[in-house]
Parts: structure tokens; sequence; C-alpha cells
């Protein structure tokens, strides 16, 4: 019977499920949620305050701003607070997926899977579905039906699937994370806005990932009845710019929940939010505002720059940097070079020889290395007409005697 329903409430509410927005569209439609249809309602517009180099004061009980690419925090505040993270859980499922699976793949549906409750895609016993179609419905739409799904396809069991899910964990170093489903909906499993950021940046490094999580829309089709057409719970695709995704979470527990990434200039940073008491969209957009103001990828030294002579088996030998050196560095940031010459290179040297390494660093951290090369031949011995390095020594060291010998004659 319950299934009979939700055939006749899918029909029933074809017309009214989310299509393409119009053109010049700023925000989201409003989409129906199963399993009445009632339409959800999104913000058209985000509240932000003035970009700035200092962080934004927001609701969110855990906050962290992560560069996607060098897996670094660039500003947290109560970051490694363990947490329930509702939904969020399934950006794991979706890379365990990746990770041991073909999109093209097809996930049959068992009885415990289509009677999934929450958030569905509608699945039903016995329906035959792309895995891929499932990992948008996840992404998307937050399917919980589809999460079972996979995880049965995936693991033989939805629990021998979770222990791969945490072992991946442990494999990534997320020490205060523990799933304890493949959708987040019990509230039993944990983690942190510092875990799930670099859960994010390994999930970014594989390209589905990324063009699932950026999409809006998708229409999914249905055995025996109209398509499926989802809908991005995530409004900051539409309302922020350079948006690429993540996901959205919420239960009563681990209240509004957010992973937001935005791509600008050749920099992908991603806000992951916990346990707001409201929509955390705003908060994220100011989040990844102050870390887009404040931070700029910078040439911390060039290819072929000069640097200081070195010094090997007597003779100077001059030097230079072989390769360019950028990273992210924060405004007013200031850098040093830490040259590392090479103590088993001798002479002669040719150029072009890598002779050492450049290192940066950023408040005495290292930003990144360069090889140190030398820019022209040395020979092991002084060329014709060239003087020996020790001969300026002699000249000045007779020059500052000479004074002193007059004046003890005289």
């Amino acid at each position: 019977m319950r299934r009979f329903l939700g055939a006749v409430l899918a029909v029933a509410l074809a017309p009214v499920l989310p299509a393409a927005p119009a053109d010049g569209q700023a925000g989201p439609p409003p989409t129906p949620v199963p399993p009445v249809g009632s339409p959800s309602p999104y913000p058209q517009s985000l509240e932000t305050p003035e970009p700035s180099a200092r962080p934004p004061r927001i609701a969110a009980a855990s906050v962290a701003l992560v560069d996607l690419d060098g897996r670094r925090i660039l500003w947290e505040r109560r970051a490694g607070d363990r947490r329930p993270v509702a939904s969020l859980t399934k950006i794991m499922t979706v890379l365990v997926a990746l990770e041991s699976a073909e999109l093209r793949d097809l996930v049959t549906v068992s009885e415990r899977a289509a009677g999934e409750t929450g958030s569905e895609l509608g699945l039903v016993p016995g329906e035959r579905i792309p895995l891929e179609e499932l990992l948008f419905a996840l992404l998307l739409q937050s399917s919980n039906d589809g999460a079972i799904a996979l995880a049965e396809h995936l693991g033989g069991s939805v629990e021998r699937f979770v222990r791969r899910m945490n072992r991946r964990g442990r494999e990534l170093g997320l020490r205060d994370t523990e799933f304890r489903s493949p959708h987040g909906l019990d509230d039993r499993g944990f983690s942190t806005a510092r875990d799930l950021a670099e859960l994010t940046a390994e999930a970014f490094t594989h390209p589905a990932f990324v063009r699932i999580a950026r999409t809006k829309l998708r229409v999914i089709p249905a055995p025996g009845g109209p398509a499926r057409r989802i809908q991005s719970r995530n409004a900051m695709l539409w309302l922020y710019e350079g948006s690429v995704g993540v996901k959205t979470g919420f239960t009563s527990a681990a209240g509004f929940c957010l992973v937001a990434a935005a791509e600008r200039d050749g920099r992908r940073f991603a806000a992951v939010l916990l346990g707001s008491p409201q929509a955390a969209f705003s908060d994220a957009a100011a989040v990844l505002d102050h870390g887009f103001y404040a931070w700029r990828i910078r040439a911390l030294v060039g290819e072929g720059e000069p640097l200081q002579p070195l010094s090997i088996d007597g003779r100077e030998v001059p030097v230079e940097t072989g390769a360019a050196i950028e990273a992210l560095v924060r405004r007013g940031q200031g850098s040093t070079l830490r040259v590392l010459p090479d103590p088993s290179f001798g002479l002669p040297v040719r150029a072009g020889d890598v002779v050492g390494e450049v290192i940066s660093l950023l408040e005495g951290e290292e930003a990144g290395r360069a090889p140190l090369v030398a820019s022209a031949d040395v020979g092991a011995e002084p060329a014709r007409g060239e003087l020996p390095p020790w001969w300026d020594e002699l000249v000045d060291s007779i020059a500052s005697t000479i004074p002193r010998w007059l004046e003890a004659v005289f």
C-alpha cells in the first residue's frame, strides 16, 4: 500500500517537479519534498558583510576554511569539536563508491533500501539503477534510500560498508571521525569540521565528484513511471559566484550543517560549518568571502632569480633559482628564503648543475622548494688572468696593516 500511494503521489506531483530555471533567475526554484510534495523554500539572496581580512562572525558551533588544493586550514574555530554531521556523512559514502566501483555499474535495489525513510529518491524494490545516478541522488537530493542501496551493493551489507567507510577515514588520518551509517540520519556517528575539510579535499581529487557536486538539476529515469527530477539543496550553486558544491545536512541533533566549496582565480576553498541554528548559506558565503579576500596566490621567488654566490672548494659559484615558487599567502604576510647547498658537490661546475635547494618560508613554515642551480661554468682552477678568491682578502689585510706599521715607525 505504501508503494502504491507513493506512485500515485509521484504521478500527481509530476507537473510541479523542478524544471530548469528560467534565464536570469537569481536563486534556486522551490522543489517538492517527499512524501507530500510541499515546496521547500530556498533563499533568493545571501546576506554577507563586506569581505575583510578579519574572519566574520557566524552562528555555527564549528567552522573551518580550507584550501582544497594545498589541504591547508586557513582559518578555524572549534574545528576539532566532535559533532554529529547528519547528511555530510554522504561525502564519504560517495568517495568510497568512486574509489571502488564504476559509474556505469548497475545497482539492484533491495526491500530494505526501498523502505528507507527521510529524504528519498523513491527507489522501487528490484529496480536496477546506474551507480552514477545514485551518486547524483546522494549529493543533490541527499537520498537516504540511495545511500542504503549503494552500501548493500558495494559492501554486501550496510554494516560491512560502514566498516569500509571508517577504514578509509583512518587512512586519511581522520582521527575524530566515526561513521555509523552511510547516510548520517541516525546521529550516532560524528566528525569534526577539520576532518570534514580533509575529507572534502580528498573527494575533490576525483573529477567525477566535482562534476556531480556542482550539478543543480538532474533527471533520473524511474521504472514504470514519470522520471524523477531532482534538485540540489545547496542554494550556493545559484547564489554564490564560483560555487562548485558540496553538501547540506540537517537533523535536530546536528543542527544545520554545510560544506560549501567555490573556485575563483585559481583558488579552490571550502567552508565547513557544523551546528548552525539556521540555514548556513549566508555564513558559508561570508567565510568564503574572507578566504578569497585575505588569501592570494603569490610568486615568492621567480625562476632564474640570482642569489648570493656559493663558495665551493674555495671558489665563488654564481647561482640562481631553477624554478619559481608560488604559494597561497595571506595579505601582509612576509616570506623568507633559505638556501641549502649540496655539501657533496665539488668543482668543476657547469651552468645548469643543481648545487642545492632553495626553500621559501612563510612565518617559519615551508611554503615551497626549488632547485638551486649554477648560472655559469666554474672550473677547478682559476682561468688565465683570473685572480684567486683569496687575493681580495690578502689586499684588504695588507691595506689595514699599513697604517698601523707607519704609526709604529714614525
